[in-house]
């Protein structure tokens, strides 16, 4: 049994998940403090979106409903949202496919156009090949061998 829970616990799966939950709670951490200390308040320096929570309260048979909270946690949502893609998806992207570019530099892709470029290249070959002396069989080309 206590083998089992051993293989359960190393296996590669569950060690992901672990690393994964702890890198997202200080990614959290970050992403909060961008949105606290840096959006929250250049926008809340246009209008108090703190009174959110207080707006629009609805009572229905003594309970109260309160869609400005609602509406204020949708706001923060799409708030980090733009957060998060705008401060790292889109950033990270950009090098993934600079780095793509850089290690693709110089190979052609089967689908490409053939350029002018290509076809001088191809025909400055077939030239060398036929200007090239053709071997003698069983006679080296270097005279010094």
């Amino acid at each position: 049994m206590i083998k089992g829970f051993k293989e359960f616990i190393l296996r590669g799966n569950v060690l992901d998940l672990a690393v994964a939950v702890v890198i997202g709670a200080a990614f959290t951490a970050i992403v909060t403090s961008i949105v606290n200390n840096l959006i929250t308040p250049l926008i809340s320096s246009f209008f108090k979106a703190d009174q959110l929570d207080n707006a629009l309260i609805v009572e229905l048979n003594h309970s109260q409903i309160k869609f400005g909270a609602v509406i204020g946690s949708v706001i923060n949502f799409l708030i980090v949202a733009v957060v998060v893609y705008f401060a790292f998806v889109f950033p990270l992207n950009k090098l993934k496919q600079r780095a793509e570019r850089l290690r693709n530099k110089g190979v052609v892709e089967p689908d490409a156009p053939i350029t002018e470029l290509d076809l001088l290249t191809e025909i400055r070959d077939l030239l060398q090949a036929q200007q090239a002396p053709p071997a003698t069989p069983g006679k080296h080309a270097d005279p010094q061998v």
